[in-house]
């Protein structure tokens, strides 16, 4: 079991750029595959990122791709969410998201495939 833990998020102007961290503790995240998904009020959960235990593979929505950057260092035990050319439609509480994976190229892009959760980040962007 890995416990996991966002920070990072706040208020962006349209435009901008922040970037999310994930914390995790636990003997497990250097085999885990992580992953980025995102809520907005009266909006489903929503894929964002994801990224296999040995960095190499990585996924994005169509929404993020070639703004947001997913990256990890398992000697930090962190996870990294780097968004750039913020929108408003940006804006939502961001999760992390871990699941034990034997593949080290292996990811998850989606909810229903992960088991560890944090608590979420507020990022929103607004003028």
């Amino acid at each position: 079991q890995v416990q996991l833990v966002e920070s990072g998020g706040g208020l962006e102007q349209p435009g901008g750029s922040l970037r999310l961290s994930c914390a995790a503790s636990g003997r497990t995240f250097s085999t885990s595959a992580m992953g980025w998904f995102r809520q907005a009020p009266g909006k489903d959960r929503e894929f964002v990122a994801a990224i296999s235990w040995g960095g190499r593979s990585v996924h994005y929505a169509d929404s993020v791709k070639g703004r947001f950057t997913i990256s990890r260092d398992n000697a930090k035990n962190t996870v990294y969410l780097q968004m750039n050319s913020l929108k408003p439609d940006d804006t939502a509480v961001y999760y992390c998201a871990a699941r034990v994976v034997l593949s080290r190229s292996y990811y998850y892009i989606s909810g229903s495939d992960y088991n560890d959760w944090g608590q979420g980040t507020q990022v929103t962007v607004s003028s």
